[in-house]
């Protein structure tokens, strides 16, 4: 069985992953590891997981860096620019927070109260925040994804915002797998945003190619009362790579939550995305975009829950599959009974470019309230053969034309992203790879390693 070799390491390790981190991650490890002890990881034979069988996923012979032995890219000098975006940039290398290259940042943004940086670190430093929030919000004791996460995760990136603080610049987080091997990271995030506090990241996933990667990330986000929250987050890695994301979001009374997921280039990614609306008047915006060709493997599956009374939330993905790549999309709105006058609306929009690329979707509404305005659909079809023959018509070739009815059907999300230069950048980025070109900014160097 594949956990059996997890579960060695585990047991081998054990003192060493507690010694290298802090008491807070550390009380629940043991637990988090008996989950995944009983419970295995799921396969295609559970309903969650029919599209992505992920015991496959984590049956490849990887290594672990349990050491902590430092590689040199930990250190190194970093840019990562979007043009007219400046942001605070943090790294995470593969699971360890590049402290190094970091402390002006966090110098900073401590100007405002603000406490940004290594997990790790910040739980050894104010163990009250980590012991309040860490595993609050991701249950470990039933997704066995998190709990694996849990058992393993050593470090990561914590951002904590107190009350009526509102940080102007975007955060951005890039997350960077390399290694002279192939290697599995487990990282662990947490973001706290208290009450009536503000802040936008930017979350950008990279690789460098020549070995397997396997990327296993849990991020928790607490939003306070009146809290407002921007996530965008976009995964353009090589092939080689596997990232496996889960984020879990809570929601407190009156807060916002805009998530904005883009799968740029992949060779396999599973994201599941979890949103707890809590407290009324609470508001979400989910969206995402995955663009496959060759063989890529595209699964987003979200569950949006509906707690309480006078929520909203508006959920739309949409796919363009092409080649032999395979798209999945399940997505589960939940109205509970006392979540009356509850606004839900969820759709999903497919493209498949070919005959041979495959694309499943699942939209799910469960409703137990009697006063509520929901809808839910799915699409899945080709480029529109009228609309590229009018292009045609006015002297666009078929190849341009195609290219364009493709960014005309993913732009309705991109324009969610309410940072200009970013949605530029975005905007950019998509082209380009619809064009198949060069899928890696040109301006960030942590992608030229």
């Amino acid at each position: 069985m594949v956990e059996e070799s997890y579960i060695s390491i585990y047991n081998k390790y054990r003192e060493l992953l507690q010694e290298t981190t802090a008491a807070p991650l550390d009380a629940i490890r043991d637990d988090a590891f008996d989950v995944f002890c009983r419970m295995g990881f799921p396969t295609d034979e559970q309903e969650r997981y029919k599209r992505s069988n992920i015991a496959n996923v984590f049956g490849t012979e990887y290594g672990m860096n349990i050491r902590r032995v430092e590689i040199a890219s930990t250190t190194a000098p970093y840019r990562c620019d979007v043009p007219g975006l400046k942001t605070h940039n943090f790294y995470v290398v593969n699971d360890i927070f590049a402290e190094a290259i970091a402390k002006e940042e966090i110098a900073e943004l401590a100007k405002q109260g603000v406490i940004v940086g290594s997990l790790s670190t910040v739980a050894k430093e104010h163990p009250e925040i980590i012991s309040k929030y860490y595993g609050k919000i991701a249950p470990h004791k039933s997704d066995v994804l998190v709990a694996f996460n849990t058992a393993f995760a050593q470090d990561g990136f914590l951002l904590y915002v107190p009350k009526n603080v509102h940080i102007e610049r975007p955060i951005q987080l890039i997350n960077f797998m390399h290694a002279d091997f192939d290697l599995l990271a487990t990282s662990r995030n947490l973001i706290i945003l208290e009450e009536n506090a503000s802040a936008k990241v930017l979350v950008c996933n990279h690789s460098e190619s020549g070995h397997n990667f396997l990327a296993n990330r849990v991020t928790e986000v607490s939003l306070a009362e009146n809290a407002n929250y921007c996530h965008y987050e976009i995964c353009d890695s090589e092939r080689q790579t596997t990232n496996v994301g889960s984020l879990y979001v809570e929601q407190a009374k009156s807060s916002v939550a805009n998530i904005n997921n883009i799968t740029l280039r992949t060779g396999y990614t599973r994201n599941n995305i979890r949103v707890n609306l809590s407290g009324e008047y609470a508001e979400t915006t989910l969206c995402g975009i995955g663009i496959g060709d060759e063989h890529d493997h595209i699964d987003n599956d979200t569950y949006i829950n509906h707690k309480v009374s006078h929520c909203k939330s508006t959920e739309l993905f949409k796919y363009v599959m092409d080649d032999c790549s395979y798209g999945s999309f399940a997505g589960r709105i939940l109205v509970e009974k006392d979540a009356q006058k509850t606004e839900a609306y969820q759709s999903n929009k497919n493209i498949c470019a070919k005959s041979t690329a495959k694309m499943y979707t699942k939209p799910q509404l469960e409703i137990y309230a009697d006063d509520v305005k929901c809808s839910h659909g799915a699409t899945v079809g080709q480029i529109d053969e009228d609309a590229l023959f009018y292009l045609r018509t006015r002297g666009i070739s078929e190849k341009e034309g195609k290219m364009l009815l493709l960014l005309a059907f993913t732009n309705d999300i991109v324009e969610k992203i309410d940072i200009e230069a970013l949605r530029n950048r975005v905007k950019v980025l998509i082209e380009k790879r619809f064009r198949r070109e060069a899928h890696k900014c040109a301006t960030c160097n942590s992608c030229h390693i």
